[in-house]
């Protein structure tokens, strides 16, 4: 999300007979954590990489807790942030894949007479639009107040999120522009549930984190604000250098299908690889979700498709993800067409460097082209 409220981005792993993970510090990637602490000032840096040889493995940096200096745990669960954009798109594309939602039809035919504003119709607006962000639907976090403050435990229904968005103007005219914006992600989320006459909860569960088995990964009941298993705490900083509030209790309802899924570095990677390689849509979905537009208002280089990146990376190839930003939590995710894949999580938003996001960036070229 824009602002201080940011919600921005192998197949035997998900077998029972997969290698077990095992922790190292001893490569490129447990160094760059620990560059990350060091000089980027995050209180805690974790890490999992998938190599070319298809192990996973685990490593950490800092401290989970700034009082205690306790250890940050191995593959803590942290908040995911917009990496649950993906998590939505793929639900949405399974539907398409099923016949009972089509990419080129406008919204209004499922969510009538709800998307209207200043420039702004449902009419004309279509489900790939959304799942592209070239909607132009304007964003509705920056109106939601303070969300490293007290406003971060108040409850949001969707629909309030999408009411806040609709009292501005339109961005552009749809497919006439890219501009990121959590409110085509709070529609998808409507339209699933519309469409399937069930929570958004519950069909990403059913569809995603059952199907192929994240252990770890889940969508907060309401009003929810803990992380349920041993985690790192989140903080955040009103400015570079500023001093850290720890922010790791929030109502998350406010991120919704945008933003609110809890997980873990090695769930994430056996997300994107499973979704990479097939195990979760047909081959016609797969390919329309891996169509993209320019996005370099991410990061530089980034594409975007239907509900994930892609980057180029500097050995040749992509790397396909997404990320997320949310207050206390900053994730980068990372999986290639081979099997490589790696997932970084930092604590703290608005930390002491302002170079610390590229040097994460920066962390996962380095763990997919050694």
């Amino acid at each position: 999300m824009a602002g201080v409220a940011a919600v921005a981005l192998a197949v035997g792993a998900l077998s029972a007979c997969a290698p077990k993970p095992r922790q190292s510090s001893e490569d490129g990637v447990g160094k760059g954590l620990e560059r990350l602490v060091h000089d980027d000032k995050y209180p805690a840096a974790l890490a999992a990489a998938v190599g070319r040889d298809g192990r996973t493995r685990h490593h950490t940096a800092g401290v989970a807790d700034l009082r205690s200096k306790g250890k940050v745990p191995v593959d803590g669960q942290v908040r995911a942030g917009s990496n649950t954009k993906a998590f939505t798109a793929t639900v949405v594309m399974q539907l398409v894949g099923e016949g009972k939602i089509k990419l080129n039809s406008p919204v209004e035919d499922y969510l009538p007479n709800l998307v209207r504003g200043k420039g702004i119709d449902g009419r004309k607006i279509t489900v790939r639009q959304l799942l592209q962000h070239t909607s132009g639907l304007p964003e509705y976090s920056d109106s939601l107040g303070d969300l490293t403050g007290e406003a971060r435990h108040t409850h949001v229904r969707p629909r309030t999120l999408l009411k806040r968005a609709l009292a501005h103007k339109a961005l552009f005219a749809p497919g006439a522009g890219w501009s990121y914006s959590n409110t085509n992600y709070v529609l998808a989320g409507l339209l699933i549930e519309k469409v399937t006459g069930r929570s958004l909860a519950d069909q990403i569960t059913k569809r995603v984190i059952d199907r192929i088995g994240l252990r770890h990964t889940y969508f907060p009941d309401a009003r929810d604000e803990r992380i349920r298993e041993a985690h790192p705490q989140g903080y955040f900083a009103a400015k570079p250098g500023g001093p850290l509030k720890n922010i790791t209790e929030m109502d998350p309802s406010w991120g919704w299908a945008a933003g609110q899924v809890i997980s873990t570095p090695s769930d994430l990677n056996r997300f994107f690889t499973a979704l990479i390689g097939g195990k979760l849509l047909q081959p016609a979905q797969l390919t329309q979700m891996r169509a993209t537009v320019p996005a370099d208002g991410l990061w530089p280089g980034a594409r975007y498709g239907l509900g994930v990146t892609s980057t180029p990376l500097s050995c040749g190839g992509l790397a396909w993800g997404h990320g997320g930003d949310i207050p206390g939590y900053h994730t980068r995710t990372g999986a290639t067409d081979d099997g490589r894949a790696i997932t970084v999580a930092v604590t703290a938003d608005g930390p002491a460097a302002k170079q610390g996001p590229a040097d994460v960036r920066a962390l996962l070229d380095t763990a997919l082209c050694k």
